[in-house]
């Protein structure tokens, strides 16, 4: 992905076109300008733009029908009208039908700049309300073999009714995703989709996380706080290692479950709440009930659909279109790779092959992953004889790095950690621990970077 704003420009007043080309050059975009409406809609059919700046008035199709015509092609791509005859009944009807802002000739600089702050800060909300509202419901659930098929068909069938859910599958087989997959097929998919990991949260903090607790509950409560049921009120509840929970815990949860019903810790008011509840366990409930740690009758309240995820290595089908869904782009494997990939037992399920993927992807130079690439970059794994212990360790991975300046190194990071992320400039800032900007300068100015380092 280009660092600079591609930007299509429809003007037929050649006058008016050349001085918001240059303008918006000048600012920073790449822009493709032509003469009228109809060359726009034409363009956008050969190409994505990142926003588009459309005169209103022009032959052929005005700036109304290019605004249409963007829309319907990309909802969220950002479209400025920009018109001599700037009436408060155009703008309002602009606004109306999705413009995301009016510009008025003549164009003075510091509106447009101005503007191109305001449209750059909402495409990229856009994209960040997009990718968080991914991570939180959960990306596409990949599918190739056919018992992940049988899966899939039966959380279809059962989505839109109202019965709890128990995932069972092993570390890493990806109850999430499926979890995620049982709110998106149902009637709730519209609503929150909230997520527990009751393992992850210590017992003392549990009941406080599921219920809320008021004011002075206890040490450190300087206020309310709504607690997951609340959180998910007319939509789901994921409440992922379930076995986890203490019996005290299991009891509060059953309470739930038969009354829709709690109170908030330190509270007396009773709230009722509409929550649809999908659980997950990677333990064995049935054999956890005998041995006296699960309530039976919980089990049999969440147990209503029981949903199976097999392992990995019961579907090698799935191995290799998960390992290219996780890839970044552009990176492929030769069929060696893909074999090693195959043999693999993966004991950490999906979760350990997305890491293995990510690893080639960041550390192995070039786009085109070999059989020994993906033996070196496997996760350390010993080998036990009866005399010894061998552990057998990857390579160096610093090594193709020495003799290389510190900015070439840095420079080479950026570029392949944003095309591990698609392009996703917030996202990669993210994984590297700098600010969106100080990325945007990396990008920009990689000779002076490297100049710095030389002078160094």
């Amino acid at each position: 992905m280009s660092a600079r704003d591609l930007v299509l420009l429809a003007d037929d007043e050649p006058l008016s076109r050349e001085f918001l080309q240059e303008a918006l050059q000048s600012f920073g975009c790449e822009v493709h300008a032509v003469a009228d409406g109809q060359e726009a809609i034409a363009a956008m059919a050969r190409t994505s733009y990142d926003f588009v700046v459309t005169d209103l008035r022009m032959p052929h199709a005005d700036g109304m029908a290019v605004l249409a015509a963007s829309k319907h092609a990309e909802p969220e791509r950002p479209v400025v009208l920009v018109t001599a005859h700037g009436t408060m009944h155009t703008a309002v009807q602009a606004m109306r039908h999705g413009a995301d802002d009016i510009l008025e000739k003549p164009i003075v600089l510091e509106e447009l700049e101005v503007l191109l702050s305001r449209v750059r800060d909402r495409r990229r909300l856009l994209r960040e309300n997009t990718f968080l509202r991914a991570e939180t419901v959960g990306g596409e659930l990949v599918v190739a073999s056919r018992p992940m098929q049988s899966v899939v068909d039966l959380v279809q069938r059962v989505a839109k009714s109202r019965a709890t859910v128990l995932i069972h599958g092993e570390s890493g087989t990806g109850k999430e995703r499926v979890a995620a997959l049982v709110h998106k097929a149902s009637d709730r998919a519209s609503r929150p989709f909230v997520k527990l990991n009751c393992a992850a949260i210590p017992e003392a903090l549990l009941e406080s996380e599921l219920f809320g607790h008021e004011a002075g509950a206890f040490t450190g409560a300087a206020r309310r706080r709504e607690g997951r049921f609340e959180l998910a009120d007319t939509g789901t509840l994921f409440l992922d290692e379930v076995g986890e929970m203490s019996a005290a815990m299991q009891s509060k949860l059953l309470r739930v479950l038969q009354e829709g019903e709690f109170e908030r810790v330190g509270g007396n008011r009773t709230l009722r709440v509409d929550v649809r509840i999908v659980a997950a366990s990677n333990r064995d409930l049935q054999a956890e009930v005998v041995a006296g740690r699960f309530r039976a009758d919980l089990l049999y309240r969440l147990n209503v659909v029981p949903v199976v995820i097999p392992p990995l290595r019961s579907r090698p089908e799935d191995i290799m279109p998960l390992a290219r869904h996780f890839a970044r782009q552009g990176l492929a494997f030769d069929a060696s790779a893909e074999a090693v990939l195959r043999e693999c037992d993966w004991p950490g399920n999906v979760r350990e092959l997305q890491n293995v993927v990510q690893r080639l992807g960041l550390m192995c130079e070039g786009d085109l992953i070999t059989g020994e690439q993906v033996r070196r970059w496997l996760a350390p794994s010993p080998v036990v004889s009866a005399e010894r212990t061998v552990v057998l360790m990857p390579p160096d991975p610093l090594a193709s790095l020495v003799g290389r300046t510190l900015a070439e190194v840095e420079h080479e990071l950026v570029k392949r950690t944003l095309s591990h992320c698609g392009g996703n400039r917030t996202r990669t800032a993210e994984l590297l621990g700098i600010g969106v900007r100080t990325l945007f300068n990396r990008l920009q100015e990689p000779s002076t970077l490297l100049a710095r380092a030389t002078r160094t």
